[in-house]
């Protein structure tokens, strides 16, 4: 009786084995939330760029046989969360607003890392159109894509100035089609990021507002990953927010400046001399870091009440309980990179330096 007991029990044990061990998925599907530049389509900036050109995650998995696949939406943001909810992204990046519209219809993501903070949103007018200010929309065709980060800008700038969106003729289009528009003088005014100051130095735009003038408006992107994806391959998933976490390290070297606005120049779409000027006072490493701290926390907690007050969600829910920060910790503490970047507070201040300071 004994023997059979034990013998019944090695042979459960041996069953359960394989489930024991952290098995690795064939692929690891990345979602990219813009349609990308170049063909095949890259990552035109960010320390994600740097990620991906040069193949962190690529490298980490080959010699584990798991493919890696970069997949660029046109449609942004919407289209991104659509493929999440089709299980068809394991990981992805994303804007702040479609990633909190998708949480808030039920999409099972977490934050694991912060993609970019603090990004600036630039408002062009034609040279036509005669407008010099925000408050000059009023009853003009503004266009911008709904459903993405330069959506919540919008209404952030608009109340900013006394307007909503029923002041406006909005024109929803995606960013290719609504440049398109604007440079035919379809629309008098577009809202979106770097990329218009390149309208501006060519004498075919002007720019009327950034959010250089006003902080709060400004937007961040998130790295998320697919809570399927996760709980079914943890190992994979660390892994993965360590080479990350190892490019966006890299990306902030002072010493590695130069290397990194070349990277984004040739991407095309944004000169070198842009990026050098956008970022000549600001040290990469407080543009590029993946570190999620009470600054990052609080600009989405802002996210989620202004998105509710705007009526972009129908109700508004936790964000701590959206950011899983045990990955990132993790991946901190094994890379010995728990001190490398700064820490800002909930207000946006500073409160610590780190180590990827430039040199005094």
């Amino acid at each position: 009786m004994l023997f059979r007991t034990l013998a019944t029990g090695l042979a459960a044990l041996l069953m359960s084995a394989p489930l024991l061990a952290d098995t690795l998925p064939k692929v690891i599907r990345i979602g990219v939330s813009t349609a990308g530049v170049g063909n095949p389509p890259r990552v035109s900036t960010g320390w994600t760029s740097v990620a991906q050109v040069n193949r962190y995650v690529e490298n980490e998995f080959a010699k584990d046989g798991v493919k890696v696949k970069w997949i660029f939406f046109k449609g942004q943001g919407p289209a991104v969360n659509e493929a999440i909810s089709n299980n068809q992204l394991d990981f992805t990046t994303l804007g702040d607003l479609p990633a909190i519209i998708g949480r808030a219809v039920g999409l099972d993501t977490r934050v694991v890392l912060a993609g970019s903070t603090r990004t600036e949103v630039y408002v062009a007018a034609t040279p036509q159109s005669g407008i010099t200010d925000i408050k000059g929309l009023r009853g003009k065709r503004i266009a911008f894509h709904k459903g993405t980060a330069t959506q919540l800008a919008v209404n952030r700038i608009l109340t900013e100035h006394g307007l909503t969106e029923r002041d406006v003729k909005v024109v929803n289009m995606e960013p290719a089609t609504y440049k398109a528009a604007f440079l035919a003088g379809d629309v008098d005014a577009i809202f979106s990021t770097l990329d218009l100051v390149k309208l501006a130095d060519a004498g075919k735009a002007r720019i009327i507002y950034t959010t250089k003038q006003n902080p709060a408006a400004t937007s961040q992107g998130f790295v998320l990953v697919n809570q399927k994806f996760a709980q079914a391959y943890p190992q994979a998933t660390q892994r993965v927010v360590n080479a990350l976490v190892r490019a966006a390290y890299w990306a902030g070297e002072p010493a590695h400046r130069d290397t990194v606005f070349q990277l984004w120049g040739s991407a095309g779409s944004i000169s070198e001399a842009t990026y050098r000027r956008e970022y000549a006072s600001i040290p990469l490493s407080h543009r590029l870091s993946p570190r999620i701290d009470d600054f990052v926390i609080a600009r989405a907690s802002q996210g989620v009440a202004d998105a509710y007050k705007y009526k972009l969600i129908r109700k508004p829910f936790d964000v701590r309980a959206w950011f899983d920060t045990r990955y990132l910790d993790a991946a901190l503490k094994e890379l010995q990179y728990t001190e490398v970047w700064p820490r800002f507070d909930a207000g946006g201040r500073q409160v610590a330096a780190g180590k990827l300071q430039p040199a005094s």
